[in-house]
Parts: C-alpha cells; structure tokens; sequence
C-alpha cells in the first residue's frame, strides 16, 4: 500500500492527474474525519478539503521525498483547518445555528458511539494527536512532524488524552444496566 503510494506521488509530480486523483481518494476519508475533527462543521470540512487538494496540487513539485505524502497532506489540512478557525472566529457576528443531529443508526455499537463521543469532546490539542495516531495510523515522530512539536510532547498529549478517555467510558459504562446484572 505503501509502495503504491510511492509510485501514485511520483507519477503525480511527473504530471499524472490520474493519479493525483487516486491519491486524494484514497486519503478522503482519513483527511475528512481529521477536519470534522478540528472544524466541527461539514461546510468548513469541504472548504478545507477543497483548499487543501489545491495547495497540494500546486505545490506537489516542492515535495522533495513521496513517502511523505500523507503527512505533507495532513500538515497542509491541519493548516487550511487552523486558517478556518481564525477566520471564522474573526467574522462571527450572529449566533451560530446549531448543526443539524447526525442520522440515528440503530443498530451502531454504542461503545463506539461512546467513544467517538468520548474523544470529539476532548481539548482541541489532544484530539487532533489521539486521531492521528489512531485514526490516521502516524507515528509519534510522524505526529511530531506534523504539528511541530517535540515527540516528548505528543507522548505527553497522548498519555493524557488516554487517561480522560478512560475515565470518560468508565463513568458512561458504571451508568448502564445489562440483563445480566438483573
């Protein structure tokens, strides 16, 4: 996977929209869920996604090592995301609409749900390092890279995002009843 990767970025410097596109595809998942993550709302997750796959695009040259990629792309969203944030935060005049409920899914895992809710309730700081490691499979120093922070301070984050989660599902799982224990 990793090697096609590889080989998708350098056709894509050479000129091959094809598989540029590809790329892009296969990290849109991964790069939507990271900016939902930080920007909360759909529009601004397209917004950022839009201007993320342009600077991408253009600067794609500039990129001097392709197994880089994915974290290149991550560090340009997180940017375009941050960009957002300012902007909006910047023009907030009225009050803000509440964003529409997410469809109920019925037969989803509820530890699941617990947990996504669990970790988008968390501090900006140690939500964006939980969903990277976990979410975008990156290493601590691939972590490092992208924020621009020391290894030390991302373990620290993650240690610490862990533990809030822990005691976030304990006291949600200490609330329910099972048949079993009736």
């Amino acid at each position: 996977m990793q090697q096609d990767m590889v080989l998708d970025v350098q056709r894509a410097q050479q000129g091959d929209r094809e598989a540029f596109i590809r790329l892009f595809r296969m990290l849109e998942p991964q790069l939507y869920s990271l900016a939902k993550s930080i920007v909360r709302r759909d529009e601004d997750c397209a917004d950022a996604f839009q201007e993320t796959t342009l600077k991408a695009y253009k600067g794609l040259a500039t990129l001097q090592q392709p197994k880089y990629f994915k974290t290149w792309v991550i560090r340009i969203l997180i940017n375009e995301c941050n960009q957002l944030l300012r902007i909006r935060s910047k023009t907030l005049v009225m009050a803000e609409l509440p964003e529409a409920e997410p469809p109920f899914h019925y037969y989803e895992d509820s530890s699941k749900l617990d947990l996504h809710e669990a970790v988008d309730n968390l501090d900006e700081s140690l939500r964006i390092v939980i969903h990277l490691f976990y979410f975008q499979d990156l290493s601590i120093k691939q972590i490092s890279s992208v924020l621009d922070i020391s290894q030390g301070a991302v373990r620290t984050r993650l240690h610490r995002a862990r533990g809030i989660l822990a005691d976030e599902i304990k006291r949600k799982q200490e609330g329910k009843l099972t048949y079993e224990n009736i």
